[in-house]
Parts: structure tokens; sequence; C-alpha cells
């Protein structure tokens, strides 16, 4: 029996998979995605540093090595990355300490009851 990993090695086996269970989705995100990451707007070096950032939030381990190695394909250096995983934890952070309004509001209500 194989053994279970919690994240399992990403394979292009298991990218034909996935793709083939859902071959019309799997095309469409696939073009999404080129999409999004495609020079515009911002560089594509700026792009994959948000989304080495995002990763880090919504802590994809698999989006966190993917996007960092294409950022550093695109130009960035260790420094750019790791400040864009520092910005993302204070983002992270800040929320925590924004969303406590909504605990303090609840607490004054609670108060007044």
């Amino acid at each position: 029996m194989k053994s279970k990993q919690l994240y399992p090695e990403a394979s292009l086996a298991l990218s034909a998979k996935r793709s083939s269970l859902a071959p019309e989705i799997a095309e469409a995100f696939r073009n999404f995605s080129q999409a999004v990451f495609k020079e515009g707007a911002l560089p594509e070096k700026t792009k994959q540093l948000i989304a080495v950032a995002v990763a880090h939030v919504t802590q994809c381990p698999y989006c966190i090595r993917s996007h960092t190695a294409q950022a550093i394909r695109k130009g960035a250096t260790q420094h750019e990355i790791i400040e864009a995983v520092w910005i993302a934890a204070e983002m992270q952070a800040g929320g925590a300490v924004s969303h406590s309004k909504l605990a303090i509001d609840e607490m004054e209500s609670l108060e007044e009851a």
C-alpha cells in the first residue's frame, strides 16, 4: 500500500490526472493563469512577488515553491522574495488586529445589554 503524504510531491503525472478529470476547466484555468501572469501594467517579476506573498498567506506549499522559483526566473532577488514574505506576514497580522474591532464591538454590546 502506498504511503500517504500530507503534501504529495507535485508531478507531471498528477497534473495530467487532474487535467484528464476535468479537461475544459483545466484548460480554462491554464489560460487564465497565463493571462494573469503575463507582462501588463505590472511587470512579470512584480506579479510573481505578489504571488509569493499571497501564497504565504494562503499557506499553499506548492504555490510557495512554484512562485518563488518563477520570481527568481523573472529576476527577483532573495532579498525581494523575503521582503514579499514579510509583507504577507504583516498584512495577515494586521488583519487580525484590525478585526479586533469586531470583538470590542461585541463586548461593548454585551455590556449594554
